[in-house]
């Protein structure tokens, strides 16, 4: 087996995936992605390389990375090194309009969006939705600058106040509020083209922000869980906000599936909601998935172990 490189920015999220690999017996060297050196002259080692940047990158210090892997995806490629969510799907991670139009060509139902190019159109992008509505952060993750607004005035006032969370590409997402049937979403895990399992997230208790990696979980500063944007009901200490889910649709399981592989979507968690209105609308792609350690506990199946055997198969 040839080693895999992982290329990421977050040491904290790498633990379960290390784990994974020495129990598949396969070597692993972490390329962090922070900042560096890049010799386009020079010849990149034989091996796997397998991406998992975050669009979350900048809130942990780390505003370089994108643009590092973009130069690196784009050197590995050229010398026609094996990538695993290359250059192209790293293009779907940073953008919610490039995820959400992807799904949209897939037959896959989203929620209607208008994406505001700059502050000073936000108002405008948002005159033709009924409140409540949300807004967002195009290059998102982590529940970046998800906003409920009650009313057109509410959001005037946020967007001209010192409050306002500027979007670290300049487009803001002003999207229909979904009124969930239940208070939870769904994240379809799939590796390889395949579904490993499928997990709810409590979004009474998680708000908007839904990272199920453990390191998400705990303010770093307070040692107690996070009040996220969003939430109705404060988490108390070891509450789990996420589990395990049965009884997914398989045919909505088969068009993620499709859809993973047309875009070439090797690793990724794909989130959808079911409408109080009857609808199962999908909003977010994630191209460097994390897994919940309670789930895992659980699942039929370790979805760090599926990944590394997957990449196994690629050496």
């Amino acid at each position: 087996m040839t080693t895999v490189y992982a290329l990421h920015e977050n040491p904290e999220w790498f633990p379960p995936f290390a784990r994974a690999f020495e129990a598949e017996g396969v070597d692993v060297v972490e390329w962090l992605l922070t900042d560096g050196v890049l010799d386009l002259d020079s010849v990149p080692p034989e091996g796997i390389f397998w991406s998992r940047i975050s669009a979350s990158a900048h809130t942990r210090d780390h505003g370089l990375s994108k643009d590092y892997a973009r130069s690196v995806l784009s050197w590995l490629e050229a010398h026609g090194r094996r990538t695993v969510n290359g250059r192209r799907v790293l293009e779907l991670e940073m953008s919610k309009v490039d995820q959400l139009t992807a799904l949209k060509a897939a037959g896959i139902d989203t929620p209607r969006t208008i994406a505001a190019v700059g502050r000073n159109r936000i108002l405008e992008a948002a005159e033709s939705f009924e409140a409540p509505f949300i807004v967002k952060h195009n290059q998102g993750g982590k529940g970046l600058g998800v906003r409920k607004f009650e009313s057109h005035d509410e959001l005037a006032e946020y967007v001209g106040s010192d409050g306002f969370e500027e979007p670290a590409d300049g487009i803001t997402l002003v999207q229909e509020f979904i009124q969930a049937a239940e208070p939870f979403i769904t994240r379809a895990e799939i590796v390889g083209g395949r579904f490993v399992y499928a997990i709810t997230a409590d979004t009474a208790r998680g708000g908007f922000q839904l990272c199920p990696a453990d390191a998400c979980a705990i303010d770093p500063h307070t040692g107690r869980p996070i009040m996220p944007p969003g939430a109705t009901i404060a988490p108390e200490p070891d509450q789990q906000l996420f589990a395990l889910r049965q009884d997914i649709d398989h045919r909505l399981v088969a068009q993620f599936e499709q859809f993973a592989r047309l875009n070439n979507l090797e690793v990724c968690g794909i989130e959808f909601i079911e409408t109080a209105d009857g609808r199962v609308l999908t909003y977010d792609v994630n191209t460097n998935t994390n897994y919940n350690a309670a789930v895992e506990a659980v699942a039929p199946a370790s979805a760090p172990r599926e990944l590394v055997r997957y990449l196994k198969t690629l050496g």
